[in-house]
């Protein structure tokens, strides 16, 4: 990998149309309608009313998968999810069109036997130009440290606190969830395909990570906003393990002051965290 190529990656903008089906089927990936007659479910998954829910942003105006081509030099099979943050500045209509601005905004060596981090920032605006929504993925390249340079760090996401969470919720997630997921934006065979799953260490097929991070969305939406997604305006967290179709994500949340909460989640089969570190912002109801 070299430094100055990857912090210099050129991304053309995505311009990209979505209708209500596709909000539907984001809703129905993250397991909105297990609950069919409930209408905090129904108003994200039935056209009457429909809303957004917004982690839907994270498959919007994705430029693809970038790192695989062979100009950039990176080891792509040796990749890792790290971590997600996203601040929303306005909220995505049910249906619309978007523009995905990308670009690299650190690259930072960890050393030559370490690997690297590289965070891509996407911008999502409307079709008039206004910002809506801010994404930074960072992704650990295990197999590319060693560097002529690096950027700082940017600041780090704090643990959860060491103490009894404030509030717990739980939500099963579906066996046919990575199936149903995967048609939003991410069609990696490793998480269809039990032949991939088991080459790549795994037993059978694991959930996105970005699925498990809309399953976390959904647990502080309605333990801490009471069941209002607009009052959701930012969340962060590192993925720490990956999560198997059909398991249950229990959610612990601590308040952090009358606008803030931190959270880590873990899956209840396996006692194993899955998300850590994390933090969501909540407007005032």
């Amino acid at each position: 990998m070299d430094y100055n190529l990857i912090k210099n990656w050129s991304f053309p903008d995505v311009d990209q149309t979505y209708t209500e089906n596709d909000s539907i089927l984001y809703a129905l990936g993250i397991g909105f309608g297990q609950e069919p007659t409930n209408p905090d479910h129904l108003k994200y998954v039935y056209e009457q009313g429909l809303q957004t829910f917004p982690t839907m942003a994270v498959v919007l105006g994705y430029p693809g998968f970038w790192m695989k081509d062979p100009n950039a030099g990176i080891n792509w099979v040796k990749l890792v999810h790290g971590e997600q943050r996203m601040t929303i500045h306005r909220a995505l209509p049910p249906s619309g069109r978007v523009i995905g601005r990308s670009r690299i905004s650190h690259v930072i060596d960890k050393g030559a036997d370490k690997g690297a981090l590289v965070i891509t920032e996407r911008t999502l605006h409307d079709a008039e130009g206004n910002l809506l929504i801010t994404i930074a993925q960072t992704t650990f390249c295990r197999g590319d440290g060693g560097l002529s340079h690096s950027d700082e760090s940017p600041v780090a996401l704090e643990p959860t606190p060491d103490r009894a969470p404030d509030m717990t919720c739980a939500i099963p997630t579906l066996p046919q969830a990575a199936l149903i997921y995967r048609l939003c934006a991410d069609n990696n065979p490793l998480h269809a395909d039990p032949a991939v799953a088991e080459k790549a260490g795994y037993p059978r097929p694991i959930l996105h990570g970005l699925c498990t991070y809309g399953v976390a969305a959904r647990a502080i939406v309605q333990a801490a906003c009471n069941n209002d997604a607009t009052r959701l305006v930012s969340m962060n967290t590192r993925f720490s393990s990956p999560v198997y179709p059909g398991e249950t994500v229990v959610c612990e949340i601590w308040k952090d002051g009358e606008e803030a909460v931190r959270f880590r989640a873990k899956v209840a089969e396996r006692d194993v965290v899955v998300l850590s570190n994390g933090f969501a912002g909540i407007k005032k109801a």
